[in-house]
């Protein structure tokens, strides 16, 4: 299994960026998907998920309206489009797996994900 995370990069308070997730080695509609963030000095948290074969996602509050979770059954990749970036948005993002058998509905709860990538950095700077 291999979830391989790119996209990351400075970018502007206001800006836009699109992080990608492309994973392998799993049936990708069996599995709901989420992106999990670090800020430097913080705990690992929780932004969005997707439920690949349903399509249901969930965002945290403070995402909601700028953030949007997608996904691509053809290339089993996620994708995280984060607009009107905020400096708070700094951090290393990081997309997980679990397979839905085990947890029917997407969470953002990152206890219960068993596959996750290396991560890429994302700093929201002037």
């Amino acid at each position: 299994v291999q979830l391989v995370e790119s996209g990351g990069g400075l970018v502007q308070p206001g800006g836009s960026l699109r992080l990608s997730c492309a994973t392998s080695g799993f049936t990708f509609n069996d599995y709901n998907m989420g992106w999990f963030r670090q800020a430097p000095g913080k705990d690992r948290e929780g932004v969005s998920c997707i439920s690949n074969h349903d399509g249901d996602t969930y965002y945290e509050d403070s995402v909601k309206g700028r953030f949007t979770i997608s996904s691509d059954d053809f290339s089993s990749t996620i994708y995280l489009q984060i607009n009107s970036a905020e400096p708070e948005d700094t951090g290393v993002y990081y997309c997980a797996a679990v397979s839905a058998s085990l947890q029917p509905i997407c969470t953002i709860w990152q206890g219960v994900y068993h596959y996750w990538g290396q991560g890429t950095q994302v700093t929201v700077s002037s």
